[in-house]
Parts: C-alpha cells; sequence; structure tokens
C-alpha cells in the first residue's frame, strides 16, 4: 500500500531554491585568495558550484525547518556536508579509483585541472566542511557544534562513506551477496544521507531518543536511493545522467539490480519508499517535503 502524496508540488521550487542557496554558499565561503593558492581554490569553487541535485543540504533544511530552524543555519550546516559530498566525488572520479571524465554533464575536476589540484581540492573541502561546523557563526552553542562535527565525520569515515567506499573497491575482485551489498551501500551512499537527517534534528535541538523515526527514514530513503541509483546504471541515458554508466557491470560488482532482478529492485526500491514515508506518520503538513523527496528518489531520471 503506498503512503498519501501529502501536499503535491513542494519539491520542485525546494531543489530550486536549496540549489541557488548553496551555490551562493560556496560562492560566499570560498573567495579567491589573489596568491598562488588561486588554482586550489578555483577547482574547489568549479566542483561545488553550479552542479548536482543538492538532495543532502535539501535533507538538512527540510528537517531543520520542521523543528523551526532558522533556514540560514541550516543552509550553512547543508554546505559543510555538500563539501564533504563534493570531496567525495572529486575522489571518486579520479584515475586510481573510477576513472571518470564527466561528473554533472562537464569535464571532472582532475580533467579539467590536473590529477594533483583534484587531490588538494578534495583534501581542502573535507577540511573545509569541518571548518564551518566548528565556526561559532555555526551555532553559539559548542555542544551543538561539537554534534555536528562528531555526525559528519562519522558518517564520512571508516564507519560510513569512506568505509562503504573501500567495500566498493574489494567488490571488485569479490564476490558480495545481498547482505553484504546492503551493507556496502548503507555506508558508502545512505551514511552521509542519513547525516544530513541527523544534522536537521542536532539543529532543531531534538534529543537523541526523539531522532529514531527520522533515522528510519533516512535508513530506507538511503537503500532506496542506492537501488535507484543501480537501476540507473543499468538502464539509465548517459546524456541525462550527465555521467558514464554500466560501470558496475563492466567491473563485475554485484549491485541489487544484479542480485535481484529488475523487476524485484524496483518494487524493493518502492517498498523502502512506502516505509520512510511511514516513520514520519507522528508528523503532519511540516513533513511533507521529506515524504515528497521520498518519491523523488525512486522517480528520478538522473
Amino acid at each position: 500500500m503506498t503512503a498519501p502524496t501529502g501536499s503535491p508540488g513542494l519539491l520542485k521550487p525546494a531543489l530550486a531554491a536549496i540549489q541557488a542557496d548553496i551555490d551562493a554558499s560556496f560562492d560566499a565561503l570560498l573567495p579567491l585568495p589573489g596568491d598562488p593558492r588561486d588554482r586550489l581554490v578555483q577547482a574547489m569553487r568549479y566542483a561545488t558550484i553550479g552542479g548536482g541535485k543538492r538532495l543532502r543540504p535539501l535533507l538538512v533544511t527540510a528537517t531543520a525547518a520542521m523543528y523551526g530552524v532558522d533556514r540560514q543555519v541550516a543552509v550553512r550546516a547543508g554546505t559543510a556536508l555538500e563539501a564533504i559530498h563534493v570531496y567525495s566525488l572529486i575522489h571518486d572520479d579520479l584515475p586510481c579509483m573510477d576513472n571518470d571524465d564527466l561528473r554533472h554533464g562537464k569535464p571532472t575536476v582532475h580533467k579539467a585541472f590536473d590529477d594533483g589540484t583534484a587531490v588538494l581540492a578534495g583534501d581542502a573541502l573535507h577540511d573545509f566542511a569541518f571548518e564551518i561546523l566548528s565556526d561559532p557563526a555555526m551555532s553559539g552553542d559548542p555542544f551543538v557544534r561539537v554534534e555536528l562535527i562528531r555526525t559528519l565525520a562519522v558518517n564520512s569515515g571508516t564507519n560510513g562513506m569512506a568505509g562503504g567506499q573501500m567495500m566498493d573497491i574489494v567488490a571488485e575482485t569479490a564476490t558480495f551477496d545481498l547482505p553484504t551489498v546492503t551493507r556496502l551501500q548503507q555506508l558508502k551512499t545512505g551514511a552521509l544521507l542519513a547525516a544530513a537527517v541527523e544534522m536537521g534534528a542536532i539543529l532543531g535541538r531534538l534529543p537523541p531518543e526523539g531522532r529514531t523515526h527520522l533515522r528510519g527514514y533516512a535508513r530506507d530513503i538511503g537503500l532506496a536511493f542506492q537501488i535507484a541509483d543501480d537501476l540507473l546504471d543499468a538502464e539509465g541515458d548517459e546524456a541525462a545522467a550527465g555521467k558514464a554508466l554500466r560501470k558496475d557491470a563492466v567491473a563485475g560488482k554485484e549491485t541489487f539490480v544484479s542480485l535481484l532482478g529488475v523487476e524485484r529492485a524496483r518494487e524493493q526500491a518502492r517498498i523502502l519508499v512506502d516505509q520512510a514515508i511511514a516513520h514520519l506518520g507522528s508528523h503532519g503538513s511540516e513533513a511533507d517535503l521529506l515524504r515528497e523527496l521520498a518519491r523523488f528518489i525512486v522517480e528520478r531520471n538522473h
């Protein structure tokens, strides 16, 4: 059974607004220093401004808005999270990783600049995220800042995105079963989505014991997101995706699609979205954007 749709039409303007806000945030926070570091900052700006759906910052702002958090505060936290996401994409595209030439429909950073600059741009964006979160401008409450920092650090490190990426590399020379692939994707893809929702709740001063339903929502949309990605990789159009597809099959990696088949994978994604929406049952219309976002995850074409 599919959950009720709630108020329609919230997502499109919300995506446009967060894309504009995140671009403006990176533009303001990454000025050129006017010295030999300019090339590094130019690469950081190239990677962060004008690309991507900004789903993670949108999750931060949408969650925070449910608890009355000032939007600019939430956008600042979302900028830090997006910096981590973008650094991971820069490094993921390098010749030593996936060796991709295209990202968001334009040359990857190592192609537009060079390998060394791309490595440094990723490194600097990683540090930049924690510079943003640790700044008193983020929050006047040091406990809020520390919890934001810890949440993002845990979800981007060994027990999060980086750990999942390592599992993804191992997957090229190993055969993974469904539970292992699920764990891989919970770390590689799901961890930053979970961090986004958690950070919004932290800004809203929601105590940890009150976040269980939001964690369930984030867990389910994280898996649904990856299944949708696997379906796009198997069936999607490269021009619409703005990046190379069919890579997993070429690399011999097990995915949700290879293990479940296209139809079962698609059905599982729908089930996960319904479960995610059900986790928001205690909320009223203030959670409609999160509900629409869950549906968008399985309906998108890029």
